[in-house]
């Protein structure tokens, strides 16, 4: 049983609402044209998969700005990314974890690799799972480890592969 995966859509922010760390209880808010209880649905169907299925989950679907502003503020980095993972307790058993995904850049990314956004943004939160997992990026053979596994939750949940799909 998922006990908590929640999704939240802001596309802006104020300077103060930056400033606070990401929230932990979120209700669902629309603001652009995403199936949100499509993206809950599979991020718990991700977390049952990964055998984390008592776990609770935030995920804030954020534009450029934001993920800019948090960019920085927490890995030192300029520019928007796709996907930040802010885990809180996670263990053998579960997850605990705020995952900010970028509607922007899925957009961007969904239009080169054809496939929807929604797709997109679901690699993203599985990408944050996976983090909080142990799985890693740095280097070119992690980065190829941890594409596979999205691939693979992907593939088990129904979604089939997002990464590998024009590879």
């Amino acid at each position: 049983m998922c006990i908590a995966c929640i999704l939240r859509i802001e596309m802006e922010e104020s300077k103060e609402q930056l400033d606070q760390p990401p929230p932990t209880n979120i209700t669902v808010q629309g603001g652009v044209d995403i199936d949100y209880q499509w993206l809950q649905e599979h991020t718990c169907n991700a977390l049952a998969f990964l055998q984390r299925d008592r776990s609770e989950v935030s995920v804030r679907v954020i534009g450029d700005a934001e993920m800019s502003a948090l960019h920085i503020k927490h890995s030192g980095v300029d520019g928007t990314t796709d996907v930040l993972t802010f885990d809180h307790e996670s263990d053998a058993s579960s997850i605990r974890a705020d995952i900010a995904v970028c509607f922007d850049v899925a957009t961007r990314e969904a239009k080169k690799r054809g496939h929807c956004v929604q797709n997109e943004l679901l690699l993203y939160i599985v990408h944050g799972l996976l983090h909080c997992i142990g799985f890693d990026d740095h280097d070119e053979e992690d980065h190829k480890r941890m594409h596979e596994e999205e691939d693979r939750v992907l593939v088990s949940i129904g979604v089939g592969a997002i990464w590998g799909q024009g590879a």
